[in-house]
Formats: C-alpha cells, sequence, structure tokens
C-alpha cells in the first residue's frame, strides 16, 4: 500500500491529516511537544467491527496486549473485546485495571517467575504455561493461597507456518512446550491441584496470506484433536493464536480477511463444534487490532544537503519507533509509509530525502530515499501503522532524550 492511500483512512482537512476527526495541528497543541503517538479510536472501534461480522460468532476475540500496552488504549478496547492476554505482571494489573474480569484474561510468555505466577494465581487469571517448571510454580501457587489455578497449556506445535515476519512455533522454541511432550506433562498436571481448561498453540506472527493463515489454523485444530485425549476433562479454551498482518511497505497487501473468516466459519461448524461442544474457541490478536490505527509524528529540526542527498532531520527516531528503522527482525530494511502530515493535500514525488532521526548512530534512518513535498524546518513528519509494537518495544534510554506523549483522540 502507498503512503496516500493510508492517509485515506485517516482523512485530511485544510491540507492536513487528522487523527480521530482532528487536524494535526490541533493534536500537536493538545500533546504541547513532538514527537508524539497518537491513536484514532474511530479506526480501533472499526476494526474491531470489521471482524466482529466476519468471524464466526462463536469466536471469541483477544487482544494481545504486548502490542499496544498503553492504558487508555486497554481501557478502550477491554469493552470490546472478550479476552485480553498479558505478558507481564505490569501488564497484568493494566488489564484487570481496565474493568475486564480476571477469567477473561490470559498470562502467556516464557520465564514467568514465581512472584508474577502467584499474582496470577491469586487474581483468578489463566495462566498458560510454557513448561513443566511453570506447571510445578502455579500448583505451588495454588496451594499456598488455597486455590485451584486455571490453567491452558501452550504447545509449541510440530509444525512451522511459512510466510510469518516472526515464526514462534515449529522446530525448537522458548515458546510453549513440544507437542509430544504434552501428553507427559499433562499426567502431571493431574496431581496437582490445577484446572486445565485447554490449549494455546501460535505458530507465528505478521502473515498477510490468508491461505496459509488457515491451514495453520486447521492444522491446530487437528493437533489439538490429539492432545485433548490427554485432558482429564473437557476442553473448554481453545487458543487459535493469531497472526494476522498487516500492509507495512508499499509491496504488502493487505490481508484478505474475507477469505480467513470464511475458513474460520466452516473449521468451527464442521470440526471445533460437533468434536468440542464446551469449547471457547478464541483467535488472538494485537498488531491486527490496533497497528494501522496510530501514526508516530515527529518535527523537522534541520534540512541540510550532504554531497547531493537531502537530509530531513527530526527530533525522533529509532528510540521511540525501533521498527520503522529496520533494526526489529526486517531481513531486508523497507520504507514504512510516511508523509508530511501538514503538507497533506501537496502532491508528493517533488524531491527524494532521507529522513533521519537525532541519534549518534546512522542506523537511525526513518525513511531512506523516500519522495517528498519540499519539507522544511517545522514540517511534521507522520509514519502510519504505529499502533503495535512503538514506543514500548523500542531502546527509549538510549542517548537519554525526552520520552515521547502518547494520546488517544
Amino acid at each position: 500500500m502507498k503512503p496516500h492511500e493510508h492517509a485515506e483512512a485517516f482523512g485530511s482537512i485544510d491540507g492536513e491529516l487528522r487523527i480521530g476527526g482532528m487536524p494535526l495541528s490541533r493534536i500537536a497543541a493538545r500533546v504541547g511537544s513532538t514527537p508524539f503517538f497518537a491513536y484514532d479510536r474511530g479506526l480501533l472501534d472499526a476494526r474491531v467491527a470489521r471482524l466482529r461480522d466476519v468471524l464466526p460468532p462463536a469466536i471469541e476475540l483477544s487482544f494481545a496486549m504486548k502490542a499496544n500496552p498503553m492504558p487508555a488504549v486497554v481501557h478502550h478496547l477491554a469493552s470490546r473485546v472478550d479476552r485480553i492476554d498479558v505478558a507481564s505482571a505490569l501488564e497484568m494489573r493494566t488489564a484487570l485495571d481496565s474493568g475486564i474480569r480476571p477469567d477473561r484474561v490470559s498470562f502467556a510468555g516464557p520465564g514467568k517467575v514465581a512472584a508474577e505466577i502467584r499474582q496470577a494465581v491469586a487474581a483468578g487469571i489463566i495462566v498458560e504455561i510454557e513448561s513443566a517448571t511453570e506447571l510445578a510454580r502455579v500448583a505451588a501457587a495454588g496451594e499456598e493461597l488455597g486455590l485451584t489455578p486455571s490453567i491452558a497449556v501452550r504447545v509449541n506445535p510440530d509444525f512451522a507456518v511459512k510466510g510469518s515476519g516472526m515464526r514462534m512455533g515449529g522446530g525448537p522454541q522458548q515458546f510453549g512446550i513440544d507437542a509430544e511432550q504434552v501428553p507427559e506433562v499433562l499426567a502431571q498436571a493431574a496431581g496437582l491441584g490445577v484446572d486445565v481448561l485447554g490449549f494455546h498453540i501460535f505458530a507465528g506472527s505478521q502473515n498477510l496470506n490468508a491461505d496459509i493463515i488457515a491451514e495453520a489454523q486447521r492444522r491446530t485444530v487437528d493437533l489439538v484433536s490429539v492432545l485433548a485425549e490427554d485432558l482429564a476433562g473437557e476442553l473448554r479454551y481453545l487458543n487459535l493464536g493469531g497472526g494476522f498482518g498487516i500492509p507495512y511497505t508499499e509491496r504488502d497487501r493487505p490481508l484478505d480477511l474475507d477469505a480467513v473468516g470464511q475458513s474460520l466459519h466452516e473449521l468451527v461448524d464442521d470440526v471445533i463444534a460437533p468434536r468440542f461442544p464446551h469449547a471457547s474457541p478464541v483467535i488472538e490478536l494485537g498488531r491486527y487490532l490496533v497497528g494501522e490505527c496510530g501514526v508516530y509524528v515527529t518535527q523537522v529540526v534541520d534540512r541540510k544537503v550532504s554531497r547531493g542527498r537531502t537530509f530531513l532531520v527530526v527530533d525522533g527516531g529509532m528510540h521511540h519507533q525501533l521498527a520503522a528503522s529496520g533494526n526489529f527482525g526486517q531481513a531486508i530494511r523497507r520504507n514504512y509509509p510516511l508523509v508530511v502530515g501538514n503538507r497533506i493535500s501537496e502532491a508528493g514525488g517533488d524531491e527524494g530525502v532521507n529522513v533521519v532521526g537525532c541519534l549518534c548512530t546512522p542506523l537511525d534512518l526513518l525513511g531512506d530515499d523516500v519522495s517528498l513535498p519540499p519539507a522544511e524546518i517545522d514540517d511534521m513528519v507522520v509514519i502510519f501503522q504505529q499502533g503495535a509494537y512503538g514506543l514500548t518495544a523500542s531502546p527509549t534510554a538510549f542517548l537519554g532524550h525526552p520520552a515521547p506523549a502518547e494520546i488517544l483522540v
């Protein structure tokens, strides 16, 4: 997708990009300084509504908070989704503060320590165990507190998902329990006073191919059908993962959500409902829910020409948005879509420039030879697709620059 296509999703007024219906300059005045992240609540609502329209009614929608743990975003989504997934004690507290029921919160991720497991058990949160060690820690917490912990087993499947930006299943992994080891772990759980609700299988993220996602979901259900034979009781929790991608570069095409939904309808009606009548199938999404709803705004502080190349130096950079610099898992660096936000109606392609940040490293590159209208000092550069894995996934302490603001508009 091209930058102007992303801009159209937000809209513009009097030559300025709008976020949440508000002109960019007004948001900047409200925030007080650049750089900042702005998230559009209307686009958040539209994305949830679109998912509800396409996915089967039986599917429960879970928000993976790691994608964007800003409290205002979490609180906004808490009343619109069915579940929230967390990956730390701080995220756990943020989720509980949103008012969502504790039993609608799941706690996943490797390396859970005893103290945070104890907090989760005390709160009544589902702990998704990723090892036999975690199982023992959950059981110990339950015995100490006089509670029966609710757990799910996160499974490292015996298959990998092609086309994912980040592969998190198949082969040796720090994530989950190898599928072939699950029966032994379930046998251990049977005598430990825990309530095993079911399974979570998440094989990869950032996938734009609907056929590959559908195949992964089918294989996931087939695997769960085998693993469920060793469950002591009925399967009640079936987290199919997510992995829905969003287009970050011009070569990317949006995910065909209708095709994913059609396949899921068939899977739920023909397989999941007959085999697991007591199970709640879950799709867990982070990036797909929030990624396209946010922008990163940074101001031009210098314009310089070096041996024929024009550089726009901005007051932000990779310390706030590591992924846009190409240093967050990209095999080949590609530009994220960006525009001059206060000149949105001007024709692009007038000059090729490099948009660089204020850090003392050549890695701090936000736009490499991008075509923009001539930009001057004080103009605002807006980078799209910034609602997920932005501020909290970046090295904010590097060089000691101030942290950017965040605003939900």
